[in-house]
């Protein structure tokens, strides 16, 4: 699977979609509520192919796959988000035994809540195991990326994530979400540019985010659904 998947990429068309590219898998995950936390449940199956393009403008009528809305709608896909590193941007949260760094790139997506609180309180107080192993859960499910654990010797603690893709739903706020993107896909601007490789982002679909091409969560203000 690795092998197969080594040219995994996203190209980002100029006021297009995204191309993707090297058999990456596509999935729908939809965003459930369980108790206090956050689960995913398995949505519609996609056609499989070793190339597709993804719809940015949130306007096609096949989702998630581009249908050439962006011509029809004039979309201006201009991308904005800065192109400083996450440890760069990133806020750091110390706690008495586990780190946390933080970019505020937030999807809404809410896995940073456990059972026990949310991912910063529980990083403060990760003096206590349960909390720790808690805060370490709610860091890594965090599909933006935006939260990652960090142990007391400097190092992350990521989940391991083979390259795929998911087209998030979110049942709770009845609007669709983001492009879950996972397992360290490199993507390429519309003007060459890569952005940091990560294990997990998201990028926005709805066509209306701030910081494009990376998910702001406007999806749910705009009550984004898609078609």
């Amino acid at each position: 699977m690795m092998d197969e998947n080594k040219l995994a990429k996203i190209k980002i068309l100029k006021n297009g979609p995204y191309l993707v590219t090297g058999n990456v898998p596509l999935a729908e995950r939809i965003i459930v509520p369980k108790g206090k936390i956050y689960q995913y449940r398995k949505g519609r199956e996609f056609p499989q192919a070793e190339e597709y393009a993804l719809c940015r403008c949130g306007q096609t009528k096949n989702a998630p796959f581009c249908d050439g809305s962006h011509e029809k709608v004039g979309f201006i896909g201009v991308e904005k988000a800065s192109r400083d590193t996450f440890e760069e941007r990133a806020e750091m949260i110390e706690g008495p035994d586990l780190d946390l760094l933080d970019d505020n790139r937030c999807a809404l997506a809410r896995f940073c809540h456990r059972e026990d609180g949310n991912v910063w309180g529980l990083t403060e107080n990760s003096y206590n195991p349960n909390y720790r192993a808690e805060a370490i859960i709610a860091a890594s499910e965090c599909p933006a990326g935006r939260l990652v654990a960090y142990d007391k010797a400097g190092k992350p603690i990521e989940p391991k994530y083979e390259p795929a893709i998911d087209i998030l739903q979110d049942s709770e706020k009845e609007v669709s979400g983001p492009i879950f993107v996972k397992g360290n896909i490199p993507i390429e601007s519309s003007d060459g540019y890569i952005y940091e490789i990560r294990n997990r982002v998201t990028l926005c679909r709805c066509g209306k985010s701030r910081n494009s091409p990376f998910c702001d969560a406007t999806h749910i203000s705009i009550k984004f659904v898609d078609k």
